[in-house]
């Protein structure tokens, strides 16, 4: 790692005991009318995607199943666009159902070395932006896709790319949220995330974070409570059974919240936040679930995650 002085102010932001961001606030009774409830819950769409219902028909299931918030994939999007779709009509339906897009899985290679190849990739990623920022969607997922498997690339290099599309954000209006990857390597740990974060500067910087990366990545937990939760705003949401070791699971290993043995109660009583809600979004690729009714998936979703939830 590059021996550059990380920013002190980013750094009073992210690592939340030397910001004091992490205490909690003084309640008083003017705090306790206007505080908000510490979660909100989302589907993301690939736990339904395996049932191939087309863009709309997942709109329309999720609200079915009880959620007010969804995560799309934008190549999901696209398709719908390419068969005669319009942004138009998706508002309109979104509003219809009272869906909020919280977030849209992306995966513009904006993080790679080769000069044209980023640079074709951040148009494409500021044309994606422009795209669902007429949806409503406040943030897009910044990937480690087109990375090696062993990247030569420094953090550093990282952090001033993660810049440069944090402020096309800031023009655009939608956040680019830097997603941890346990099987990237350099984007596999919080620790690295963190510093990328970090040491751009930014002070919208943001990272997504996933329970199943968690593991995968070996992450120790402990170390969480190092970071402000007011830089993470979407923690996806799922399980892995005791019998797979972190180096052989894969995503389609992911089950239910609740249904394995990752400590998520644990997670979530760290990542908290008071200023306002963090976004618990169910993220699984699980082959059985999706043969079977999507409906049934989206609402045993809800169920688990707000059982896990309860009490944090």
């Amino acid at each position: 790692m590059s021996k550059t002085i990380i920013n002190r102010r980013a750094a009073l932001q992210f690592i939340g005991l030397a910001a004091g961001a992490s205490v909690v606030p003084k309640a008083d009774a003017s705090s306790a009318k206007v505080n908000p409830a510490p979660f909100v819950f989302s589907l993301n769409m690939s736990t339904i995607r395996g049932q191939n219902l087309g863009f709309m028909k997942e709109l329309e299931v999720a609200s079915k199943a009880g959620f007010c918030h969804v995560e799309i994939w934008i190549d999901s999007l696209h398709d719908y666009l390419k068969h005669g779709g319009t942004l138009t009509e998706v508002k309109t339906r979104l509003d219809a159902l009272g869906l909020t897009v919280e977030n849209c899985i992306a995966f513009a290679e904006w993080i790679v070395d080769d000069d044209q190849k980023r640079k074709k990739a951040i148009e494409q990623m500021k044309k994606e932006m422009d795209m669902v920022a007429q949806l409503g969607c406040k943030r897009i997922a910044a990937t480690g896709k087109g990375l090696p498997e062993n990247p030569a690339t420094s953090l550093d290099t990282m952090a001033k790319r993660y810049r440069a599309v944090l402020e096309m954000g800031d023009e655009t209006g939608v956040l680019p949220i830097l997603e941890l990857w346990g099987f990237q390597k350099k984007l596999d740990r919080v620790s690295e995330v963190t510093y990328i974060a970090m040491e751009s500067g930014h002070k919208k910087a943001n990272i997504l974070l996933d329970v199943f990366h968690l593991y995968r990545g070996k992450t120790p937990l402990d170390m969480l409570s190092l970071l402000n939760p007011a830089h993470v705003d979407i923690l996806h949401m799922n399980d892995y059974p005791a019998t797979l070791a972190a180096d052989i699971i894969t995503d389609a290993d992911r089950i239910y919240p609740g249904d394995g043995v990752a400590p998520i109660k644990r997670i979530l009583k760290t990542l908290k936040r008071h200023d306002e809600p963090l976004i618990l979004s169910a993220e699984l690729f699980n082959t059985a679930y999706y043969k079977q009714d999507a409906l049934t998936v989206a609402k045993t979703c809800l169920e688990k995650m707000k059982k896990l939830a309860d009490g944090v």
